[in-house]
């Protein structure tokens, strides 16, 4: 009806425009043939007027040689009298009445005109067509059906104890009476907390492909709007159209636009945000509570909620949806390649043991570039070759090859990258270097790639101190070898001081200062939480943090330094290989460590067209990357 409504009015307002132009244009026409009123008199004085109509004040006459005219009478009350006399045939045309219809529409069409403006405007406002200018209050969820939700759990890998979390809610939903004779109740809400892309709104979509109930789907900001009160009203709109299609399943995603903790915002406490937070708390478990409607939502910053939304009744359970180990690895990767044509060697496995710190978002990325890769080849299938590549570009950044750089500075971030490899094998508790390149990926002139051999959870002290000595180990090499120092060495010192500062400030392994946390996070949670660090110290206490943190990082520069002295031979060794062939692996590291003869790049590894012609020095690594100078 109100699209209808909406049609109609513009094709009025397109009908009264087009009727403005034609009663313009047939006015100039008319006023083409207009004969002044003096002159016409003359003429008919002289006799050349055949006839004349009269219609009000204007007059259509002929001349006597069948010229057709227009003229308009002054208002003469002797005119009719002189035209007579001067032989004029005189006729008039009859006054007609408007009807009272036209009367009522001419005079009420402006204002009708203006209210069938505002309210087309006001509906454009409000996102047209979801119930007219007065939907403010309609809730915007989308209802999705089995013929619009194709996703299910055998989509969702990588995460089996959230699976089996949500699994107990289908069964719920599927055959209630199983968990009733027990005295067990539904929960309220389930609240999936999780990294960014490890599937939390994958995992729900496949709760609606398995549930076989009404689900509805909205955005947090969705709740939100420049008119006040418009959450809260689309909050109980939502739940009431819940209630009409129960049982059935709502799903929030990104919660925390409206969920974050009440009383913190700049703008005071009673703000939009936070009403459209009291109703939901309401409606989840009020007064009036709503039965076998359960919310899911997702989020990843569980820590900034209200508390009052995660107490047990209204957000019962909380499922994590962590980043996924190696055989969730695995097992996302098989599904993501199930559409893409993979080679005999391709092994997922292998790919899966190489992604530690991987999420679902990243492994489909990864499936994606391998596949961009081979289309590029003109391949008709993706090989382990491609994967190689789009892990690298991933990890490390995109070759910039094109970037030429003076021979000089080129062998500098070739003696660069060797002390931080160098440096990495020779101590017991770092991760093996997977890849050296001085190839220019992303922001970094060269990379030295370490990849874990298993998924860590926690960092050992003395796992710690070997990564900062690993991350001098780049600035000790300009200073041994090229007898320079350079700002490609920034990014490292401030990850190593930020190391060693956790060390003493956080995690008390300082013997002099103990097992205390000297800095403690404080944030608004307006802001987000963890945003400003605020000390609780004396000024003694501060410079004995400093002192405990220049004796970490000093030792640590010195052990690198008397590594890389030891190792002269196996570092211009390095060096050479890098500036020969730009990239250099595991096996080719093993080759210069152990004092064999390196041998040549894998194929479909080694440098295209030009090999090391000029070309820069390039790379990015997660944990020693060479920084483009400043």
């Amino acid at each position: 009806m109100n699209n209808a409504f909406s049609k109609a009015a513009i094709w009025l307002v397109i009908a009264l425009v087009l009727f403005t132009v034609f009663k313009q244009f047939d006015s100039r026409q008319s006023r083409g043939n207009e004969m002044v009123y003096s002159q016409f008199m003359e003429e008919a004085q002289a006799g050349r007027i055949k006839q004349v109509t009269v219609d009000g004040r204007t007059l259509r006459g002929r001349t006597t040689n069948d010229r057709e005219f227009t003229s308009y009478s002054p208002g003469d009350i002797w005119m009719v009298t002189d035209l007579i006399k001067y032989g004029v045939q005189v006729r008039a045309k009859p006054e007609e009445e408007p009807s009272l219809l036209m009367s009522l529409f001419v005079s009420w069409f402006p204002m009708l005109l203006l209210i069938g403006v505002w309210v087309f405007f006001m509906r454009q406002m409000q996102g047209g067509g979801k119930g007219g200018a007065f939907s403010f209050g309609k809730s915007r969820a989308r209802l999705l059906d089995e013929s619009n939700n194709s996703v299910t759990f055998a989509d969702v890998a990588g995460c089996d104890e959230a699976k089996e979390d949500v699994q107990e809610l289908v069964d719920f939903l599927r055959d209630p009476t199983k968990f009733q004779k027990l005295g067990g109740r539904i929960p309220r809400g389930i609240l999936l907390v999780g990294p960014p892309g490890t599937g939390k709104t994958l995992l729900a979509k496949a709760i609606a492909g398995e549930a076989k109930v009404p689900f509805f789907s909205i955005s947090g900001s969705d709740f939100v709007e420049m008119f006040v009160g418009v959450g809260a009203a689309r909050v109980r709109d939502m739940f009431e159209q819940a209630k009409k299609q129960s049982p059935c399943i709502i799903f929030i995603d990104e919660i925390d636009a409206v969920g974050r903790q009440r009383g913190a915002g700049l703008g005071g406490g009673n703000d939009e945000r936070e009403q459209t937070l009291n109703q939901m708390l309401v409606e989840m478990d009020g007064f009036e509570t709503s039965q076998g409607t359960i919310v899911i939502a997702a989020t990843n910053r569980p820590d900034v909620l209200d508390p009052a939304l995660l107490r047990p009744g209204r957000f019962d359970r909380q499922v994590v949806v962590s980043l996924p180990d190696i055989r969730g690895r695995d097992q996302i990767l098989r599904v993501h390649m199930r559409k893409v044509p993979i080679a005999p060697d391709v092994d997922p496995s292998v790919l899966a043991r190489g992604t530690p710190g991987f999420s679902g978002a990243d492994l489909a990325n990864l499936v994606n570039e391998a596949s961009l890769f081979a289309a590029r080849r003109n391949g008709r299938v993706v090989d382990m070759v491609d994967f190689e590549k789009a892990k690298d570009k991933i990890i490390m950044g995109a070759e910039r090859r094109s970037l030429v750089m003076p021979e000089e500075e080129r062998r500098n971030t070739a003696y660069h990258e060797s002390g931080h490899a160098i440096v990495a094998r020779m101590l017991p508790k770092t991760d093996p270097v997977h890849k050296v390149t001085i190839i220019p990926r992303g922001r970094a002139l060269g990379v030295t790639m370490q990849l874990p051999e298993t998924d860590r959870y926690s960092m050992d002290k003395l796992r710690m101190l070997d990564t900062i000595a690993v991350l001098f180990g780049g600035r000790i090499a300009e200073e041994l070898f090229m007898d320079q120092m350079t700002t490609g060495a920034s990014n490292d010192f401030e990850r190593a001081t930020a190391i060693a500062r956790d060390m003493v400030t956080r995690y008390g392994m300082s013997e002099s200062l103990g097992p205390m946390v000297y800095a403690e996070n404080e944030g608004e949670v307006f802001l987000g939480r963890s945003v400003t660090k605020t000390t609780h110290m004396s000024e003694s206490t501060m410079q004995k943090v400093d002192h405990e943190i220049r004796s970490i990082i000093d030792s640590q520069y010195a052990r690198a330094r008397q590594l890389l002295d030891s190792s002269r031979d196996k570092v211009h060794a390095m060096a050479h290989a890098l500036l020969e062939f730009e990239t250099i692996d595991a096996d080719q590291i093993d080759d210069i460590m152990n004092g064999r003869p390196i041998r040549q790049p894998k194929p479909g590894m080694a440098p295209g067209p030009g090999g090391n012609n000029n070309r820069p020095p390039g790379g990015v690594a997660p944990n020693n990357a060479a920084a483009p100078a400043a």
